[in-house]
Formats: structure tokens, sequence, C-alpha cells
């Protein structure tokens, strides 16, 4: 199992299908394919699957934040203004740049836990 949840998250951080590795998740900056091109497994289950990608995106977010506002504040001694002009952009063009990741990483996540939940379709001619 540990070779398997490398593999997928290893094709997720690529932004891969996280069962197949080959077929590409996005077709443009937010917008995913509904399904892989290779092996035919669809992204989005339902309407609002992607909430669980919201809470990777937060939590990678603040996990950067938190812990850089604190090292900055003991090792550089910066003033509480000057790391909120950090800070404050960080904390709105991360989960931006972090997006297709968060997502990425919550379908890993999810076909790991849940591959009999997945709908497989008839991958598309080529």
């Amino acid at each position: 199992m540990a070779n398997r949840a490398l593999s997928m998250f290893g094709n997720a951080v690529r932004l891969k299908c996280p069962r197949c590795g080959v077929g590409r998740l996005y077709a443009g900056p937010f917008r995913m394919y509904p399904n892989c091109a290779h092996c035919g497994l669809t992204y989005e289950r339902e309407q609002g699957y992607f909430v669980g990608a919201i809470y990777i995106n937060y939590a990678a977010t603040v996990l950067i934040a938190v812990p850089g506002f604190f090292l900055l504040d003991v090792f550089t001694g910066i003033t509480i203004e000057q790391q909120l002009m950090i800070w404050v952009p960080f904390a709105i063009i991360f989960p931006l740049l972090f997006f297709h990741h968060s997502r990425s990483l919550w379908l890993a996540l999810d076909h790991l836990f849940n591959p009999t939940k997945s709908v497989y379709t008839v991958p598309p001619k080529k």
C-alpha cells in the first residue's frame, strides 16, 4: 500500500491521473478535464467533490504562513507591519498558485482510500 500511495502522490504532484499516471488533469488554468484521456477515470465524481481540496489548500497555506511568521519574528525582528506586508500577499497568492496541486492531491487521496467508488468510463478513441 505504501508504494501505491507514493506512486499516486507522485502522480498528483506532476498533475497526472492518480490511477494511470499518464492522463493530464487540466485543460486550462482553472478547468479540469472531465476524465482521464488514457484510462477513463472520472475526475469529479459528484458536485462539490473538490471541497476537500479547499481544506488541503487552506492547510498548506497555514502550515507555511504561521511558522514563517514566527521564524521571521524570532530571527529577523522585523515589525508587525513588515510581517503583514509579507504574509497578507502570500495568503492571497499562494492558494491561487497551489490550486492545481490541492485538487490533484485531493483526487489522489480519495482514489487511494476509495478506489472502488471511482467511476470508470471508456477512454476516448485516439
